[in-house]
């Protein structure tokens, strides 16, 4: 597998993810098999140039089975607007994502995550307190439908990965999670920051503003940025809301 930096700020990794994207963008594929487990149509390809290889899981928009509350054809590119945002806060939490022309059409193209399936997050929850208070503030920002346990990894270098946000970004409220450990406590000064980063790069037409003005409705937009000034208000992180607020199953 290949080995990414820890912090996405500082650029040093034994692979770049600059060029971990360029792979998954360019790479000649081919498809070893398809996941048998997922909801949709997910497959894993095998990616290579003429140094480098990875393996990577593919979505495609054909594979998507309709839902009533997401429009028809959108959940590969809310795949890739969670790694944007990601990106854009300096956590590194999705793994690197591209969109791409595949087999089966064009879908999303996301690193393989190379991970014990034993390990997720009721089992990683008291070693890793920090990198999961993140998570969770990532999941109320995005409006995660679907945050399952066995949705967090943890790679052999002991970094934290989410991964399947297929169901984010809805206009409406859709939190359900797993991960309700942290809720009503103060948000961490430089998690607040990294927010507040964050605001900048969305309240204005930025670099992040235009890439997610072809992801998202203009509404899904604007209620990303009403959540994260609910957020910035409150200080602290959000508690469950009336009706179903976990996902199923847990894992």
């Amino acid at each position: 597998m290949l080995d990414l930096t820890r912090d996405a700020k500082t650029g040093s990794a034994a692979v770049k993810i600059e060029r971990i994207l360029r792979l998954l963008a360019k790479g000649e594929l081919a498809v070893e098999g398809r996941l048998p487990w997922s909801s949709n149509y997910s497959f894993v390809l095998s990616l290579r140039d003429k140094d480098l290889a990875c393996l990577a899981v593919y979505k495609p928009r054909r594979g998507e089975r309709p839902l009533w509350d997401f429009p028809d054809g959108t959940l590969y590119l809310r795949e890739y607007a969670a790694f944007v945002v990601s990106q854009a806060l300096g956590w590194q939490l999705v793994p690197p994502t591209v969109l791409r022309e595949g087999p089966y059409g064009k879908g999303s193209v996301q690193l393989y995550v190379d991970a014990d399936p034993e390990l997720h997050f009721f089992s990683l929850r008291d070693k890793y307190p920090a990198e999961f208070r993140r998570v969770a503030l990532f999941d109320a920002l995005v409006n995660n439908a679907d945050r399952k346990s066995g949705h967090c990894l943890c790679d052999r270098t002991d970094h934290i990965w989410c991964i399947d946000h297929g169901l984010t970004f809805n206009a409406e409220p859709k939190l359900r999670t797993v991960i309700w450990d942290y809720a009503g406590e103060p948000i961490p000064e430089r998690l607040l920051d990294d927010l507040r980063a964050f605001e900048a790069q969305v309240e204005r037409p930025a670099e992040v503003r235009k890439i997610l003005k072809d992801l998202l409705s203009p509404q899904e937009i604007r209620m990303l940025c009403a959540r994260l000034d609910e957020l910035l208000k409150a200080g602290c992180f959000p508690q469950p809301r009336g009706g179903r607020h976990v996902p199923w199953p847990l894992i």
